[in-house]
């Protein structure tokens, strides 16, 4: 079993990574049923942010993962009132308006960082390996884990404890009377927008050591997004979570051992999933 430990735990850090950008995505769905193809590119605004600002200092660290947070989020909210015009038009309109910012917004990003992809520095103390059941283990990864749990247990404590999170999952249920209380659902759409592009851009601060920033970032988070948030059910946080931790297991201990089955086992899943509930035998995840 030895083979299997470290890209198991490889696994979890990749998949509670890939989790905290789902979230996001499934969030503003689920709320404000947007499908929004540029979360990817919200991702690599924080990557980047982190491989320019990040220099080994905590203090580098922590303001890569602000701005990250920042322009990812007001990123997000900016796309909220982009969507207005097309209210009413469906999903396939968004689509389009989201994946040609998505186009527009990475090619500004190779203008201003380049075609290549971009290392990031750590703090020297997570900068080195760890002795895990007797093998070595990259202790940012460790770190990775346990700060991408704490964001998850969070999140679902703001979901479901919270006075937000009620006034989020009303929006979800009744639209109507959540305006009748004097509460624009428009507000409640832009700020879930703005907080999911905001977990979308810390994500990548804390993540680009492992998917780094580059002119493919964008698109891979995307991709591996939308298979957690088709495989856990869209708008449903715990599915959510438990597919991103079979997808990063998938991507690790699968692609290190089956190489040429792995890839197949992902989409042959997304795609199971897909027709499954066409035919309405797995609930949707919507709203949660």
């Amino acid at each position: 079993m030895d083979e299997y430990l470290i890209p198991a735990v490889d696994g979890v850090a990749y998949g509670l990574l890939l989790f905290v950008v789902a979230a996001g995505l499934t969030l503003a769905f689920g709320v404000g049923d947007v499908l929004n193809l540029a979360h990817g590119t919200l991702y690599a605004f924080g990557a980047y942010a982190a491989a320019e600002i990040s220099d080994g200092s905590w203090g580098s660290l922590a303001l890569a993962a602000l701005v990250g947070a920042a322009t990812a989020g007001a990123g997000g909210a900016l796309l909220s009132v982009m969507l207005v015009p097309l209210a009413g038009r469906g999903h396939l309109a968004q689509a389009l308006l989201t994946f040609g910012i998505a186009l527009v917004a990475g090619d500004r990003l190779i203008a201003l960082f380049g075609k290549d992809d971009l290392g990031v520095v750590v703090p020297a103390a997570l900068d080195r390996t760890v002795r895990l059941a007797g093998h070595s283990y990259p202790g940012y990864r460790l770190a990775l884990i346990g700060v991408a749990a704490l964001i998850a247990a969070g999140l679902a404590l703001l979901v479901t404890r919270t006075r937000v999170g009620g006034l989020v999952r009303a929006t979800v249920d009744d639209r109507d009377m959540v305006a009748m209380l004097g509460i624009s659902p428009f507000a409640v759409r832009t700020g879930v927008l703005a907080g999911a592009g905001a977990l979308a851009g810390l994500a990548g601060a804390l993540g680009a050591p492992i998917i780094g920033p580059g002119p493919r970032t964008a698109d891979t988070v995307l991709m591996l997004s939308l298979v957690v948030v088709v495989l856990g059910g869209m708008g449903s946080i715990a599915g959510a979570l438990v597919a991103a931790i079979a997808v990063g297991e998938i991507q690790t201990v699968g692609v290190a051992n089956f190489p040429a089955v792995a890839p197949f086992a992902l989409f042959g899943a997304m795609a199971i999933a897909l027709a499954v509930r066409a035919r309405g035998l797995l609930p949707s995840g919507r709203p949660t």
